[in-house]
């Protein structure tokens, strides 16, 4: 007789049935303690821990931020990171994302953060993880997490999606936790934001580097 393995799924996100566990969540994520360089985020009912990235991560979104600041000089909006965004009972610490100038009359009620209700767009800058399936499955669940907050436009640069990729999500479905719009290119080919405040700004080979070369 042979046993199989099966691999653990994720349970299935049910929010009618988390209002109690939202506010242990919170007060537990409110308390944590991070060493320096770690960030903690609230992702679909669980506290999800992070590093803050290698080199090639902070390269890119250093960059981007960069670009972004100098598009968005004479508008009414502006690039942010190291930021709390908060909806319902959930948490995240977005690499960059781009909400009003007057973003104060956005902080939530006991200052931890910014609603999702100012953001007008967010970017993650995917991290390497020695378990490759966390890194996916994380990323999964931010990319239903920002469309349940209706958030219009997602760009996700993953460096680790064979030679690395550029995604931009557009036209998100909160009842379905899902997207309309995906567009997803290789390093090496622009891809520009079609809406929005940073409507028209080009991701480049400048901002995320040459295709990535695989040994």
């Amino acid at each position: 007789m042979t046993a199989h393995a099966h691999e653990r799924t994720d349970p299935p996100y049910q929010p009618e049935n988390m209002p109690a566990v939202d506010e242990v969540l919170r007060q537990a994520w409110e308390a944590m303690e991070l060493p320096e360089g770690c960030r903690a985020e609230i992702i679909e009912g669980a506290i999800e821990l992070s590093s803050a990235g290698r080199f090639s991560h902070g390269q890119i979104v250093n960059r981007l931020r960069d670009d972004l600041v100098l598009f968005l000089k004479d508008g009414d909006f502006a690039a942010r990171s190291g930021l709390n965004v908060i909806h319902k009972g959930s948490a995240w610490v977005p690499d960059l994302f781009i909400v009003p100038r007057d973003a104060e009359r956005y902080v939530t009620a006991d200052g931890t953060g910014i609603t999702a209700a100012a953001v007008r767009l967010v970017v993650g800058v995917v991290s390497p993880d020695r378990r490759g399936r966390h890194r996916d499955r994380t990323e999964e669940r931010k990319r239903r997490e920002y469309a349940r907050a209706a958030i219009p436009v997602y760009v996700v640069i993953d460096d680790y999606d064979g030679q690395g990729t550029v995604t931009v999500l557009t036209e998100p479905r909160p009842d379905q936790a899902d997207w309309v719009g995906v567009h997803r290119v290789s390093y090496g080919t622009e891809v520009t934001v079609p809406e929005g405040p940073a409507k028209g700004f080009a991701v480049t080979e400048a901002i995320t580097g040459p295709a990535r070369t695989r040994k």
